[in-house]
């Protein structure tokens, strides 16, 4: 895989990290603030859009923010599981962390929250 390429616009404090540039993909809305591209034939990430970059990486007195992956609820469960297992895999899994929150003992919410600054 080649190095991924970030570009951070400050004006719309907006980070885009491309994996594979140029390439076809498909684009999903993780959250409000975080989009995915993929090559879903060969289920490979080609992008992440990282919007109000400032706000996803922003600490707290109790850890970073975790953020809901609300758009996982539109998809059909052939695509769900497909973006969760590009989103496990680098070179997503190298800046987004994906967990969940378990409200009680029958839902389970998938969340995520950024590894580290990937301001360039």
């Amino acid at each position: 895989m080649t190095q991924s390429i970030s570009n951070y616009d400050e004006v719309s404090d907006t980070l885009y990290v491309s994996f594979a540039p140029s390439e076809q993909a498909t684009g999903v809305e993780l959250t409000p603030h975080i989009l995915l591209r993929f090559n879903k034939p060969e289920r490979k990430a080609v992008g992440l859009t990282l919007l109000e970059y400032s706000l996803l990486a922003q600490k707290t007195d109790m850890g970073p923010r975790s953020f809901p992956l609300t758009g996982l609820t539109e998809l059909s469960e052939e695509l769900r599981d497909l973006v969760l297992d590009i989103l496990q895999r680098p070179p997503v899994s190298d800046i987004l962390l994906i967990s969940s929150y378990t409200p009680s003992i029958s839902e389970t919410i998938p969340i995520t929250l950024l590894q580290t600054a990937q301001r360039t």
